[in-house]
């Protein structure tokens, strides 16, 4: 039997290598891709966030007048407000004023709905319709940013990306998760 040459040894190591080497450069750039969908995503829901704070002094505005008893409401509002434009740009804190202003938010639509002197003001009603398509899409864009960040988890978790994910640092990324308390309807005492 004829004794290999040697250059084809080192030309199988070499293609073994190359196959691994493009293997890990391939998982690296789809954690990379997938990683930057999920802040491409985030900023999709902080449009529909900004799009919502925006519009929610409007209705308050409108709304005022009819409802002095109401002012810590209207205020509780305005502080939210405030602190998600404060949030330090990390998802968990902005989700946090979120929830903070959705808890008030859902107070005052209470109100609105409940009082027909209020639901008849043309104004308050082309608001309350932007208002309900952008809750559409605030919560749109919550459920893409999940989806973004499963597919992501997934890859980070799964055999063998698991292991570039390990060595290059990249760890799991947190869902939306709605406010504690967030399913029950808000009270509303008009007396």
């Amino acid at each position: 039997m004829a004794a290999q040459k040697p250059w084809v040894k080192w030309a199988i190591i070499l293609g073994v290598i190359v196959v691994i080497g493009l293997w890990v450069g391939g998982t690296y750039n789809s954690l990379v891709t997938l990683n930057t969908a999920i802040d491409g995503q985030w900023a999709q829901v902080e449009t529909a966030y900004q799009r919502r704070f925006d519009l929610i002094p409007q209705l308050v505005n409108t709304t005022r007048g009819f409802f002095k008893q109401e002012q810590a409401l209207y205020d509780k509002i305005m502080q939210a407000r405030a602190a998600y434009a404060g949030a330090s740009g990390k998802p968990a804190e902005q989700v946090a004023a979120a929830n903070q202003l959705e808890s008030a938010f859902g107070r005052l639509l209470v109100i609105v709905e409940s009082n027909p002197e209020i639901k008849s003001i043309q104004a308050v009603n082309n608001l309350m319709a932007e208002l309900a398509g952008t809750e559409n899409r605030v919560s749109v864009e919550r459920r893409r940013f999940n989806e973004t960040v499963q597919s992501y988890n997934v890859k980070v978790k799964r055999v063998p990306s698991n292991l570039i994910a390990a060595v290059f640092g990249f760890d799991e990324r947190a869902f939306f998760e709605a406010a504690e308390g967030a399913e029950k309807a808000p009270v509303v005492n008009l007396e």
